[in-house]
């Protein structure tokens, strides 16, 4: 597995992620659209953690 980002990378991602979660615990968002963005949320925090995305060496790169 090779790690493909840096570190700003990481904390812009992650802190998405931190502000998906803030803003559902607040209720700022609901329903269909809370359901999908914290999804993306899940998916910021684990490519941020373990710097792998696992579509991008589909195309070969």
């Amino acid at each position: 597995m090779t790690k493909i980002w840096g570190n700003t990378d990481k904390i812009i991602r992650l802190s998405l992620a931190i502000l998906i979660a803030v803003l559902y615990y607040f209720n700022f968002i609901s329903g269909t659209m809370a359901i999908i963005l914290g999804v993306l949320a899940v998916i910021f925090a684990l490519t941020s953690l373990i710097s792998f995305w696992p579509t991008l060496h589909l195309g070969g790169y």
